[in-house]
């Protein structure tokens, strides 16, 4: 292969800003998930625990370890990708994709297609703009999550749909977009909340991934970051990329199909990156198992994926351990390929914030 050929990394390799600036999140306020319980009490929340959204309230419940140190090592990893929905990440010679696709696999949540992502048309309806009243909150922006916890405190006497409202909007502030406690939120969005069972059925998956992909693509890794949205679903994704790798550090939780819901997660681990490049040989590439989102008019459909974890054609084991003793070689192989040869550009090694 020549090295032109090679995919062009965002940073050369030895140049990746250091993970000592720390990544932090807005997602599941620490205020947020007990100001909602206390808000619905018990009638309800079963309802809302079993729903797809449920998913989101039953991993607030881990307590995930959040490890920054290893999300700012996968993406310091990536290469090039013009995709606008998607990061290609390179574990050695391995490209793992990050994608609406994997995104979908690893939450459960529904991310399907439909026309009007950001409603548009949505109107406000007389049943809304009592709920809003009820909640004091300016009717043409969105509540912020701020606004949801202190209305937590005066609910008592509303009716159980407008509590249920209230926890569903909370869902959607404190998860789906997850941006600072005193901003406020797509006011269409939570327009939505009316409707509870349209709320419940609408692809707050997709909306999750668009926001998360969006700024993470927009962060500068050299300086202290903060990410919007559901930031955990990358160290989740770092997981799912590297079984042997989360089966060492990721606390996984046994008999739970659902990836989000596997792994308890680490915190304060040392020698990351050496570990992950040591279990790189196993990596779960899933380029060629979807068709690309493209943008939000295409949503081709989307296949089964396979389970690349237990399938025998990813059994690797023999290739472990040949490659453990081999990884320094193979390291310098691709230290040749993307830093020896081919010579990198400012545009080539810094963030791809608007790819073409």
């Amino acid at each position: 292969m020549e090295a032109s050929e090679f995919p062009q990394r965002l940073y050369t390799k030895g140049g990746e800003p250091l993970p000592d600036k720390s990544i932090s999140y807005y997602a599941g306020d620490y205020r947020l998930v007990p100001s909602l319980r206390q808000a619905l009490r018990e009638d309800g929340w079963a309802d809302i625990y079993e729903s797809l959204l449920g998913v989101l309230l039953k991993f607030h419940d881990l307590d995930f370890g959040w490890a920054s140190r290893l999300v700012h090592h996968m993406l310091t990893f990536q290469i090039v990708c013009n995709q606008r929905y998607e990061l290609q990440s390179l574990i050695v010679t391995t490209p793992v994709r990050f994608s609406l696709h994997e995104f979908e696999e690893i939450t459960g949540l529904n991310c399907g297609y439909v026309n009007d992502l950001a409603l548009a048309d949505l109107e406000i309806s007389d049943d809304m703009r009592v709920f809003r009243e009820q909640m004091g909150v300016n009717m043409e922006l969105g509540p912020s999550t701020f606004e949801i916890i202190e209305a937590c405190s005066n609910c008592s006497s509303w009716s159980r749909d407008d509590r249920l409202r209230l926890r569903y909007l909370g869902i959607y502030a404190g998860f789906i977009v997850a941006t600072e406690t005193i901003s406020p939120k797509n006011a269409n969005h939570a327009r939505l909340v009316v409707d509870l069972e349209g709320f419940k059925e609408f692809p707050w998956g997709r909306i999750a991934f668009k926001h998360l992909i969006k700024s993470v693509k927009e962060k500068d890794l050299s300086k202290n970051i903060n990410i919007e949205g559901f930031v955990q679903a990358l160290q989740v994704w770092v997981y799912y990329a590297l079984p042997d790798f989360a089966a060492e550090f990721g606390e996984p939780l046994p008999n739970d199909p659902n990836p989000l819901l596997s792994y308890k997660g680490s915190r304060g681990r040392k020698n990351v990156k050496a570990n992950m490049l040591k279990h790189c040989c196993v990596a779960k590439d899933l380029a060629d198992m979807f068709p690309v989102w493209d943008d939000e008019q295409h949503h081709p459909k989307i296949f089964k994926v396979v389970n690349a974890i237990h399938d025998p054609q990813f059994n690797c084991e023999k290739q472990i351990k040949l490659l453990s003793d081999k990884v320094e070689a193979v390291e310098h192989a691709v230290e040749e390929l993307t830093t020896g040869t081919a010579k990198h550009t400012d545009e080539e090694v810094k963030d791809n914030v608007e790819p073409s």
